[in-house]
């Protein structure tokens, strides 16, 4: 994806309604009781058939420019959580009625904290900060041990908002460090376990209060050896001060436990570059991290300049390294439409919602699709088409050149149900989401 992205701050700001309509907080009630009927949702894996299934079949072109995008309606077999057969509709057949609505692989949240929010309990507003992310770690420090206590309903309290907005995976980072130790993982760890027919997750071993500044050594050793799925970090220089020094760590701990990385990366200045670099420079030293790190935020990269935004992004590449954006706005525009242009994977999240770093996240990865196209003017079909791939993880139903490559046989059944004519319309109105299945399990 490449295009113009010469709209005006305050023009998009203007233009852009974040509390539009459907984007409000779900309350967390999965009944079952939009598009299919209680006595359909599945406990456990099973066969599924679904008729009058709307689905993507190519493009609409008039002089050479996608004009519209065709659909038609079809049947779809799953069973034992895949997709088991895709065949012309059958209007009259015993199967559950999907009514036209559009089908598109189901949403990925891959950034979001499941392990500390106040979503569930009493509402709370961020607090006046002071002292930087040094004093949201003391903050931190005084709160924790008191939402503890309830982290684990809240959690799934969070994973039922997610699913409303047509989520069924999520990457989670999870703090572990001397205030929890290992108490927030336990906690998140058994939500899912509740939810396991449900939702899907990965978790990231997060030191949210620095590897080295308070002494979360200990912990991340042990919380390598449990059943997480990347080494986490944040800022190395404005936490612990040494940037080799903490990126060393976190490589070696990754690579001792066969584990993915996921840094936050909030530094905007010299330390940010030199940490992008020498990570890069740590991944190209160890290939078996290839394709399993990521640098979540990464805001240095929408201060450099066009030049070194198009080296550095040629580097990411090549080290295979993905960047997790949540897609600011504001005085900061990331170069996502560089990072595509040299095949960087670019993948999204809604990070925090409703606690105390931020209250404005919504659930909805849709939405961060929706900013993303109106930040950077993909306003045309092809473009707000292609821009779906940031909600589902980079999963289309068309390729570039309008092919039909999803869903196909074998993939698993993970599956949203929107109230759209075709993706373009689904990221240009966010559009309202009528069910999603999760590995065969009807479950929204």
């Amino acid at each position: 994806m490449n295009t113009s992205n010469n709209i005006s701050r305050k023009d998009f700001i203007k233009n852009s309604a974040l509390a539009m309509a459907g984007l409000t907080l779900a309350s967390g009630n999965l009944g079952a009781t939009g598009l299919f009927a209680k006595n359909e949702v599945l406990k456990g894996k099973g066969k599924l058939t679904l008729k009058n299934v709307r689905l993507e079949t190519g493009f609409q072109y008039e002089e050479g420019e996608v004009v519209s995008t065709k659909t038609d309606l079809f049947c779809i077999e799953i069973e034992n959580g895949k997709v088991t057969k895709v065949s012309s509709n059958q209007p009259n057949a015993k199967a559950i009625d999907a009514k036209g609505f559009l089908m598109l692989p189901a949403f990925k949240d891959m950034h979001i904290h499941l392990d500390k929010t106040f979503y569930g309990d009493r509402w709370q507003a961020v607090r006046k900060r002071t002292g930087g992310i040094k004093g949201m770690i003391s903050l931190e420090q005084k709160i924790l041990p008191e939402m503890l206590k309830n982290s684990t309903m809240k959690a799934e309290k969070m994973i039922e908002l997610l699913q409303s907005k047509g989520t069924s995976f999520a990457r989670s980072h999870v703090n572990i460090e001397p205030t929890s130790k290992l108490d927030s993982l336990k906690n998140l760890q058994r939500a899912l376990e509740h939810k396991k027919q449900s939702f899907g997750a990965e978790l990231v071993a997060f030191p949210q209060h620095g590897v080295f500044y308070t002494d979360s050594v200990p912990y991340l050793k042990e919380a390598a050896a449990m059943d997480i799925d990347f080494i986490g970090g944040v800022d190395p220089y404005t936490i612990d001060g040494a940037i080799e020094k903490t990126i060393d760590f976190t490589v070696q701990l990754a690579l001792d436990h066969q584990k993915g990385i996921d840094i936050h990366l909030h530094e905007s200045g010299e330390s940010g570059l030199k940490t992008v670099e020498y990570l890069i420079d740590k991944v190209n030293e160890n290939p078996s991290l290839k394709g399993k790190t990521y640098l979540s935020h990464c805001f240095i990269l929408g201060k450099l300049d066009k030049p070194k935004q198009e080296e550095v992004a040629e580097k990411l590449a090549g080290a295979q390294i993905g960047i997790i954006s949540t897609i600011p706005f504001g005085s900061l525009i990331m170069p996502i439409p560089t990072l595509y242009k040299h095949n960087v994977t670019v993948l999204t999240g809604n990070d925090s919602i409703v606690d105390h770093w931020n209250t404005f996240g919504t659930g909805s990865v849709l939405q961060k699709a929706n900013l993303m196209a109106q930040l950077y003017g993909y306003s045309t079909e092809f473009f707000l088409s292609r821009s779906l791939k940031l909600a589902t993880g980079n999963v289309l139903p068309l390729d570039d050149k309008g092919n039909q490559q999803w869903p196909k046989i074998g993939d698993d059944a993970n599956l949203v149900f929107l109230d759209a004519s075709c993706s373009a319309e689904a990221v240009s109105r966010i559009s309202k989401v009528e069910s999603l299945i999760h590995q065969g399990n009807i479950v929204f």
